[in-house]
């Protein structure tokens, strides 16, 4: 075990130094923090609310268009028969809000709070706070002398006033940013299988082409070799999508695209456990077909399969995640451990994978690196010696060592 750590700190300390792993890291940290701000709409244009009023609120429409288009926002309004069809209409999309009740005590129904514009909501509460102020004026002032009405006790009653916001689906919102989640967490975790899987690939080759591999094994056995190569990167890997993922929470939850810090929280830690498994699972797999070559310009033809693998399982993964997330295909294929390591987090990260299903995925996996960890170490040290021509995959398996 002495040897296998040192190896992966030679990985380690080797990868992290690198100015690719510092570029990559902070070209992947400002994507994901561009890709949060225009989520929450910080920057780019902005969209035009369509809001529908009813009762005596049809005669704020001007007022109300005026004061959001003076906080640099659009809005149009449509005037509505009653309470019920604005409800209607808000549930199924056709408005983002619906205003009813009284001038001085107005209502506003949305789908999801958390939607809700706070340029219309700011208007709201200002008109609401005139509104009280206008009446409280009105009413003190008829039995009481102007020279000793209590003008900031009125301001002060009128300034508490505000909108009363009805929600009508709240975990709309919830689901919403429960879906955006999943779907970064498959990314990222598809990123870092593609590049550290290759990576890994990559510096068994370079390894065997310089031939330093045979002075390593004179030293080393070849599992040990083989596992500290595949924990150094692993950790390397990890370190860049532990980062990635820290300022993609706090740009998110900074930006207000995540409000469900338990949620935010959960998908990181769930995205870091199944990185791991996901990454000793295809990195063995990776260094044990990189072994059956000797010249980079040979390595495609051997990754390709694996590659197709997991380019599968992502485009396969986004779908079901996207439109049929508690399906049967979608549970099946999260137990598998060719697609579990990104499905899985995107189920976990939506609230739609029981328990016993996370477990199952799990110990499977599991079981799956055991395996590929068996039959990958056999394949590489069969093969990591052998230079020249491409090793056929069938006699690396049957060699003996």
């Amino acid at each position: 075990m002495h040897a296998v750590l040192l190896v992966a700190g030679r990985e380690l300390n080797t990868r992290l130094r690198t100015r690719a792993f510092l570029i990559s890291t902070v070209v992947s940290i400002l994507v994901l923090g561009v890709f949060m701000l225009l989520q929450s709409g910080s920057i780019g244009g902005k969209g035009t609310s369509k809001v529908g009023l009813t009762g005596q609120a049809t005669a704020l429409g001007p007022q109300i268009q005026a004061s959001v288009r003076a906080l640099n926002s659009n809005v149009q309004i449509v005037e509505i028969a009653d309470q019920a069809e604005g409800d209607q209409k808000v549930r199924g999309g056709n408005l983002d809000a619906s205003v009813y009740g009284p001038v001085g005590s107005l209502s506003v129904a949305v789908k999801d709070p958390g939607k809700l514009g706070p340029e219309l909501l700011s208007t709201l509460n200002s008109l609401v706070r005139e509104q009280s102020l206008s009446a409280a004026l009105a009413s003190g002032l008829q039995d009481v002398d102007p020279r000793t009405f209590d003008y900031k006790s009125a301001m002060a009653a009128a300034a508490q006033q505000h909108v009363t916001v009805v929600p009508l689906d709240p975990k709309s919102g919830e689901n919403g940013q429960r879906l955006g989640i999943g779907l970064v967490i498959a990314i990222l975790l598809y990123m870092a299988l593609m590049i550290y899987g290759q990576t890994v690939a990559q510096g068994v080759i370079e390894e065997k082409s310089s031939r330093v591999v045979e002075i390593l094994l004179a030293t080393l056995r070849p599992w040990q070799l083989l596992s500290g190569k595949v924990l150094g990167l692993g950790l390397v890997g990890l370190v860049q999508f532990t980062a990635i993922g820290l300022v993609g929470l706090i740009v998110g939850t900074a930006s207000g695209v995540l409000t469900i810090s338990g949620a935010a929280v959960g998908g990181l830690l769930t995205g870091v456990l199944w990185y791991l498994l996901g990454f000793f699972f295809y990195a063995t797999i990776f260094a044990a077909v990189g072994s059956l070559v000797s010249r980079q310009e040979d390595a495609q033809g051997v990754l390709t399969p694996v590659l197709l693998v997991i380019v599968i399982g992502f485009i396969f993964s986004i779908n079901l995640l996207i439109g049929n997330s508690s399906g049967t295909l979608t549970t099946v294929m999260a137990m598998l451990p060719p697609f579990a390591p990104i499905l899985m987090p995107g189920l976990t990260a939506l609230g739609v994978a029981p328990i016993w299903l996370q477990v199952a995925a799990i110990l499977l996996t599991l079981g799956g690196i055991a395996l590929v960890a068996w039959i990958g170490g056999r394949i590489y040290r069969n093969a990591v010696l052998r230079t020249g021509s491409r090793v056929r995959l069938r006699d690396a398996i049957g060699l003996t060592s």
